[in-house]
């Protein structure tokens, strides 16, 4: 008993010298936890004010915002298809800019015919350099344009090593999702920054967040969309020009299997996380003039939510064993 008793004794003397160790260390972690729900807090108030305030709050007609034209490059893209309709919804007319001129046709007569909006398609072969501009400044000319939306090309989705793409297709994807959304920016902007106004929709993928193996040239060209966009911003923001980067994730096109301008990820069917591009490009249009940097869908930015909260380390580790197990 007398052992059992000088124990007691210990410990409740060891327990009173460090109960000043105990205060601190309970002090700690009440100011962590407490600073992990305000930052919840803060995340559910930007989703509200971002997603769903705009949705329910009326705001001033897109044309009298921005302007009464709009310049759309990657059109053929499912996702800048569908963003033209809805601007096209809103009243707004577009100036398509593309290499093909077929890929577009169909959809700048529906849209026309559908709204009643002007519908321009320019053809620019971009590999003559500076003189692909050119008929891109006389289709402008004359016009108030609010509007410019460059769209990622879908093809950077489909994995493929680096060393495994030809040499002149990659130098073509470089310049046509780096390059030419680049020097389409430089054509358009001069215009906004005259009329003190105006918008640019750069659409790029949720694969800048974190490097996806066999896709390398996916998420370099969405990394500098994404920061080419912030940079803008910055920028050009006091002059009365809003510049948005748009970076959703899956995104199933309309009658084909889910493949997207959108960050890489296990097939699956048309739902919830995965909209259909009218789906994401309805809710994408409600956040513009709200938040310069956003995934456009709220339940993208749930998932990228999600994703931020894995750390870099613990990702590089999941995505080499997902590579030794292919």
């Amino acid at each position: 008993m007398a052992a059992v008793d000088s124990f007691q004794f210990l410990y409740r003397e060891i327990s009173r010298s460090c109960s000043c160790y105990f205060e601190t260390l309970a002090l700690v972690g009440a100011l962590y936890t407490a600073s992990r729900a305000v930052i919840l807090l803060r995340d559910c108030c930007m989703l509200v004010r971002v997603h769903f305030l705009p949705r329910m709050i009326p705001t001033k007609k897109l044309t009298q915002r921005f302007g009464d034209w709009a310049v759309v490059y990657g059109g053929s893209e499912p996702v800048a298809t569908a963003y033209a309709e809805e601007l096209a919804r809103h009243g707004i007319n577009i100036i398509f800019v593309t290499q093909d001129h077929t890929s577009v046709r169909d959809t700048s007569a529906s849209l026309s015919q559908s709204y009643g909006v002007e519908t321009v398609v320019v053809l620019a072969d971009f590999s003559l350099d500076q003189a692909a501009s050119k008929p891109i400044k006389e289709a402008m000319t004359g016009k108030d344009i609010g509007f410019l939306v460059n769209c990622l090309d879908e093809s950077l989705a489909a994995s493929q090593s680096l060393i495994e793409m030809p040499e002149q297709g990659l130098l073509d994807l470089v310049n046509k999702n780096v390059a030419v959304a680049t020097l389409m920016t430089r054509l358009v902007l001069p215009g906004m920054v005259e009329r003190s106004r105006g918008a640019v929709v750069n659409i790029s993928s949720g694969a800048c967040c974190r490097p996806f193996p066999g896709r390398v040239t996916l998420t370099a060209s969405t990394g500098y969309m994404d920061h080419f966009s912030r940079a803008l911003h910055l920028e050009y923001s006091s002059r009365g020009i809003f510049v948005q980067s748009l970076i959703p994730f899956q995104i199933a096109p309309s009658g084909r299997e889910p493949s997207s301008s959108s960050a890489p990820s296990a097939r699956s069917t048309d739902g919830w996380f995965v909209p259909k591009p009218d789906v994401y490009a309805r809710h994408a249009i409600s956040t513009l003039g709200v938040s310069n940097r956003t995934t456009g869908y709220w339940p993208h930015t749930l998932q990228y939510g999600l994703m931020r909260c894995i750390p870099e380390w613990i990702w590089v580790l999941g995505s080499r064993v997902v590579i030794s197990l292919s």
